[in-house]
């Protein structure tokens, strides 16, 4: 099995666990922790914490690991974020599995591989405006 088949194989059994959401687009989410607060849009500012990861446990990126939650304009990041942001209230924790096609496509992008289906668990702390 190549790499992008071992992605579609993960996202193919993934959906099926308890407490898998799919939307339309392919996203596919799990609620951690629901929130209270405000719900974002795509012309949110929004302040995150994050810990992304591969398919296989290996981390790729974090805020926590910097010691300091991300800001960021939502219509700037990858759709799979700017669908799964809106989902959630201030305070919720989700866990999102992008697939790639609604994150960096089939390009490389820095230690991402092309193909590679994103495993992203979020916390939205605030909604900026």
């Amino acid at each position: 099995m190549n790499y992008k088949e071992q992605q579609q194989h993960f996202l193919n059994e993934n959906q099926n666990k308890p407490g898998i959401f799919k939307t339309q687009s392919g996203l596919q989410y799990e609620i951690l922790k629901e929130g209270r607060g405000k719900k974002a849009n795509l012309n949110s500012i929004v302040k995150v914490d994050y810990k992304g990861t591969f398919i296989d446990g290996v981390e790729f990126d974090s805020s926590y690991s910097r010691g300091v939650p991300a800001s960021f304009p939502l219509k700037n990041v990858i759709l799979g974020w700017q669908e799964g942001i809106p989902l959630m209230s201030e305070g919720a924790v989700y866990r999102f599995f992008i697939p790639s096609d609604i994150a960096y496509g089939s390009q490389d992008v820095h230690e991402i591989p092309g193909y590679s289906t994103l495993i992203f668990e979020v916390e939205l702390h605030e909604v900026l405006n």
